[in-house]
């Protein structure tokens, strides 16, 4: 008589936001890297990017020499996150891995919605056709003043980046804005401290929904 396999538990989806240089790359790698060294299955990915579409959506996406529309830029970013969402993302909870994803579906209703001026409810829309009902079990929006996030942006700004300080200051207001309004397990993290102090907040959270 053959023994009943037993049911794989799903794993978490964890997302990391915020404005650019609020450490959300650094705190989404030293995420995984502990959930990994505590014997947890987990994948990083990032936004845009992370599958083969992905990432030449991407290199379009971030170009400083191409110019575009606000909907066309949307649309792009929603292209790669089905891609992402579909081919790997979903495969990977189904199979009980976490996955720690360097933004989502909130990043663009503060990007091209709350700061660029698109309907709100329309990125909803067309935020809930490119990703099922793929939602994340939580999301970390690390919050900071705007001065700082400016300080510590790159030299080298990619095309999002590059925008108008005007531009930026309305994202670092959206994010807070927008995240306090978000259904769910949503949690601002001010990111202005030591990163370890900043990481063990995160770790805190994802601890005890990973459980």
């Amino acid at each position: 008589m053959s023994k009943k396999s037993k049911r794989v538990r799903r794993g978490g989806f964890i997302v990391i936001e915020g404005p650019d240089g609020c450490g959300k790359s650094t705190h989404t790698r030293l995420l995984v890297k502990h959930l990994e060294g505590e014997g947890r299955g987990t994948l990083l990915m990032r936004e845009p990017g992370g599958s083969a579409v992905g990432n030449k959506i991407r290199r379009i996406l971030l170009d400083r020499r191409n110019t575009m529309s606000l909907e066309t830029e949307l649309l792009l970013y929603m292209a790669s996150r089905a891609q992402i969402s579909r081919e790997i993302i979903l495969p990977a909870l189904e199979s009980g891995r976490n996955v720690v994803c360097d933004r989502f579906l909130l990043s663009s209703l503060v990007y091209q919605g709350y700061a660029g001026g698109l309907d709100i409810d329309i990125i909803r829309a067309i935020g809930g056709f490119a990703v099922g009902t793929l939602k994340p079990d939580a999301a970390f929006v690390l919050a900071l003043p705007f001065s700082t996030a400016l300080a510590r942006r790159g030299k080298n700004p990619d095309r999002i980046e590059s925008r108008a300080k005007t531009f930026h200051r309305r994202v670092v207001r959206g994010y807070k804005t927008l995240a306090e309004k978000s259904p769910g397990r949503t949690f601002i993290i001010d990111s202005t401290g030591p990163v370890n102090a900043v990481q063990q907040k995160i770790r805190d959270i994802a601890e005890k929904i990973l459980r």
